[in-house]
């Protein structure tokens, strides 16, 4: 089974990981898992917005759900924080056992002080084999990691190949189909009768 999808959207972060980087070592992955959160502290960072504010625009827009709960909270990125640990580092762990802070506690001077240190507030989960984290860090301005809007980014830290970062769409219907897509050229191909030859 492929799962591409469930982490990232249309951004290759599994497949990536567990076969371009396989001859790697891997030793940790860090990046925003959830456009919703992130699209609120850009947008409170940028327009000086209340989390109330910068939350309504989100729904009014269609980016966030009624009940925006899981992506606010953390929990959407936890569970795919989850899913990266067990796929990524061979790890068996629940989406229980990822330490979790959310985004709702964030207030207009934590981002306003954070500017004047030339820094933005993200939620960023952070995988290793001995870290399961999800919470609001302080991040440089200009940094991959401070990137705004609704995109996804992570950064593999590798031992061979050093810091690999990818970005992309995170969620939306096309999005989707292209990782749900790119996993099922997969399977038919390792299923063809040229493949099983040579395995």
């Amino acid at each position: 089974m492929r799962f591409e999808a469930t982490v990232g959207g249309a951004t290759p972060i599994v497949n990536l990981s567990r076969e371009l980087l396989m001859g790697e070592r891997i030793a940790s992955i860090r990046g925003i898992l959830n456009g919703t959160s992130n699209f609120i502290l850009h947008r409170m960072k940028e327009e000086g917005h209340p989390f109330s504010q910068a939350l309504k625009e989100a729904q009014e827009i269609g980016i966030a759900e009624k009940d925006p709960s899981y992506d606010i909270e953390g929990v959407d990125s936890a569970c795919k924080a989850a899913i990266l640990a067990n796929a990524i580092f061979g790890l068996d762990r629940t989406y229980g056992e990822v330490k979790r802070v959310g985004i709702t506690g964030v207030t207009e001077e934590a981002v306003s002080l954070a500017a004047e240190e030339k820094k933005v507030i993200r939620l960023i989960a952070e995988v290793s084999s001995n870290r399961l984290e999800v919470s609001p860090r302080l991040v440089p301005m200009g940094h991959p990691l401070s990137i705004g809007g609704t995109l996804n980014i992570v950064q593999i830290q590798t031992d061979l190949a050093g810091e690999i970062t990818v970005a992309g769409r995170g969620a939306g219907k096309l999005e989707t189909a292209s990782a749900i897509l790119s996993d099922l050229v997969a399977l038919k191909k390792a299923d063809s009768p040229r493949t099983r030859k040579r395995l």
